[in-house]
């Protein structure tokens, strides 16, 4: 063998390596914290398609409510970003997590770095001033949430109706975070509020009733009155059976999708909070991809997307 031959082979040898390299390191960028997998979702997001439910963790701002049996979580601005990547949403709500109670930093620092991109949902007690609540409303605050239930709620039944009045009065929504047997419960209460209704997680019916557990009555009932949103996330909430197709949700999010397409937003509950001591960590790419079987339809699956989003939130319209 000639010399050139074996200076060509090793030429091609170490180019090899480096493009393997550098496709590695692409990989890895392409990878987003507290999230399974690096590959891009199938489904192509619309432009403008909005992340409805989402969460910071930023270490700056010390947990304020730790929440116990779960592992300290980072999950920056940064972090999220990388998985918009993945998704291709571009718009994003955050909400304030019950680790840091009703302190709100970490989601308005979140907002001053997302920008007009971004718009976000608070967690505060009836002792909040005026003047906190529209200092809130100027940062991109546009709803209050009541995450109810669990030792660590820094939040009550109670509360409720106090400041679903002055949500209402500055424009704004409540959102709810709680049990399907709660919504059954509080029917009466969630009825006469005054202020938009949201539901997180597609209002936790409970399983195996699924559809046929009284809460998702009670939603339908509250859907058709014309003022309450169902947030399409935390498939693996509704489902015993799991990934890939968390076959119960799908139900239940076909169900509320064909009753009121208009009145579904969608969410990623990145960085999965609830997930975090129960590895493997939610695969989001997977998880966006659902929407296509939840909503078929194109033009639903923008209205989910971009329209809706507009409506509720008050971003910017598409043209």
């Amino acid at each position: 063998m000639t010399n050139h031959i074996i200076r060509r082979r090793a030429f091609l040898v170490a180019a090899s390596a480096a493009l393997i390299s550098a496709g590695l390191r692409e990989a890895r960028a392409d990878a987003a914290p507290n999230s399974t997998g690096s590959e891009p979702a199938k489904l192509k997001a619309p432009p403008n398609a909005t992340d409805c439910h989402m969460h910071i963790y930023d270490p700056r701002f010390a947990d304020t409510n730790p929440r116990p049996g779960l592992p300290q979580i980072k999950a920056t601005v940064a972090d999220y970003r990388l998985l918009q990547k993945r998704t291709g949403t571009t718009r994003v709500v955050v909400v304030t997590p019950r680790n840091y109670g009703t302190d709100n930093r970490v989601t308005v620092d979140a907002l001053s770095q997302l920008g007009a991109s971004a718009r976000g949902v608070a967690v505060v007690q009836p002792d909040v001033t005026d003047a906190e609540l529209k200092a809130l409303g100027e940062a991109g605050i546009r709803g209050i949430r009541f995450s109810l239930g669990g030792a660590d709620a820094v939040t009550n039944w109670d509360m409720v109706e106090p400041l679903a009045k002055r949500a209402a009065d500055l424009g704004w929504h409540v959102q709810f975070n709680v049990d399907g047997s709660e919504i059954a419960e509080r029917a009466e209460l969630l009825r006469r509020l005054p202020a938009q209704l949201v539901f997180d997680h597609m209002g936790h019916p409970n399983l195996p009733a699924g559809v046929e557990h009284p809460a998702f009555a009670v939603l339908r009932g509250l859907l058709d009155r014309g003022r309450t949103w169902i947030k399409l996330s935390g498939a693996y909430f509704n489902s015993r059976v799991g990934a890939p197709d968390y076959p119960e949700a799908a139900t239940i999010a076909q169900a509320f999708v064909k009753a009121a397409p208009e009145r579904m937003v969608w969410g990623s509950d990145w960085p999965h909070p609830s997930e975090q001591a129960k590895p493997p960590l939610p695969n989001d790419a997977l998880l966006f991809d659902l929407l296509s079987v939840w909503a078929p339809d194109a033009a639903a699956r923008r209205r989910i997307l971009v329209e809706n989003p507009e409506s509720l939130y008050g971003f910017a319209k598409s043209t």
